[in-house]
């Protein structure tokens, strides 16, 4: 049973190499990490969700809104074949029902904050930023073509974006749960403004992300969604 269907559209995404050895404490048991090129990756990840419905209900002045969150790759053997999923860090929506839901349904690691977007077409160009709050405010901003393309087989963008499964950690187990969308279009990224403290917003572990430059910003224009309903799998 589809739990959720949306929209998610405009992605913005920074991905950065990281030490796999910082994810070990957040992997969820039965799960190991996914390298692409022997590249272990995390992804600062902001989106639009558009017209929401929770178990096919919209819900007044929830339909609409932003999400920021930090996420890496994990894959799980099933079936003598690959699951391919991503565990989040802290997600980051604006309206505390939101992160309520979320957190009680999915047991993901969901914040509210105050958020905001920009979102404009100007002379064959989009100029997309995203923006949330926490004592400062923070932004990922991306200048892109405006003509969105196939995505590449084997490629960079098809690993980031072809992740199908969340997997999450509890204290005692792991849930899995299933996304489905078409595979994604994305744009040529011309330029690209990041502005975070990743201590701040996501601790120690993430501090080593303050001193690098992502390895590739890349924008994806998202497609409508259905998230299934999660199960307990350990």
């Amino acid at each position: 049973m589809n739990f959720l269907r949306a929209e998610w559209r405009k992605l913005a995404i920074a991905n950065y190499e990281i030490d796999p050895r910082l994810l070990m404490k957040y992997l969820p048991e039965g799960t190991e990490i996914d390298f692409y090129k022997g590249k272990c990756y995390v992804s600062l990840v902001g989106f639009m969700f558009l017209n929401t419905k929770l178990l096919g209900f919209p819900i007044p002045f929830h339909r609409n809104f932003e999400e920021v969150n930090l996420r890496f790759y994990v894959k799980k053997k099933e079936n003598e074949s690959w699951k391919r999923g991503v565990v989040f860090i802290k997600e980051i929506v604006p309206k505390p029902a939101l992160s309520l839901v979320a957190n009680s349904v999915y047991k993901e690691n969901y914040h509210t904050m105050p958020m905001k977007n920009s979102i404009m077409e100007k002379d064959e160009e989009l100029l997309i930023k995203y923006s949330w709050k926490d004592k400062s405010w923070y932004s990922i901003q991306i200048t892109a073509e405006n003509k969105a393309q196939a995505m590449k087989a084997d490629s960079e963008f098809e690993f980031i974006t072809e992740h199908y499964w969340g997997f999450t950690k509890t204290k005692s187990t792991t849930s899995e749960y299933e996304v489905c969308h078409p595979k994604w279009d994305c744009y040529f990224v011309k330029d690209h403004q990041l502005d975070i403290d990743f201590q701040k917003i996501y601790g120690n572990d993430f501090d080593c992300l303050n001193r690098q430059e992502p390895v590739s910003v890349m924008l994806a224009e998202g497609s409508e969604i259905q998230v299934k309903k999660k199960k307990h799998i350990v």
